[in-house]
């Protein structure tokens, strides 16, 4: 894993918490884009080297509207950037960790993605990201 590439944060209203972050930062949002596989609208702002990445759902059985069902607004996972995700994620199943995806799919920002089950490292969804060249 090379660096934290984004910090994900589940949002009920991408509208509004765009303001509250915009004002947060000082800046807008660089990009917003809808993922259709996974049912969510999101945001990205930049912070120095890294990223945050805000997500609403566009559907009510969207792992993000059940999220903030049970948990409420707030960190929803945290991404890794990596140069070979199917490398890393054969890696980490020898390593027992329980990976969410049998192969990386497609999600914001140009990536190749896959999650790791909170389960298996400590109660926090791990993303790992890889840049689609």
């Amino acid at each position: 894993m090379n660096k934290i590439e984004h910090i994900g944060i589940a949002v009920k209203d991408l509208k509004i918490a765009n303001e509250v972050y915009t004002k947060l930062f000082g800046t807008p949002p660089y990009k917003t884009e809808t993922v259709e596989s996974e049912n969510v609208s999101t945001s990205f702002f930049k912070v120095g080297e890294s990223k945050v990445e805000l997500l609403e759902a566009t559907n009510p059985e969207s792992a993000i509207a059940k999220f903030i069902e049970k948990k409420g607004e707030g960190v929803h996972h945290i991404a890794y950037a990596v140069d070979d995700i199917k490398a890393e994620m054969n890696r980490l199943k020898k390593e027992g960790f329980v990976i969410l995806n049998d192969a990386p799919k497609r999600g914001a920002d140009n990536k190749l993605v896959c999650f790791l089950h909170p389960k298996s490292t400590n109660g926090v969804l791990i993303e790992l990201c890889q840049e689609i060249k």
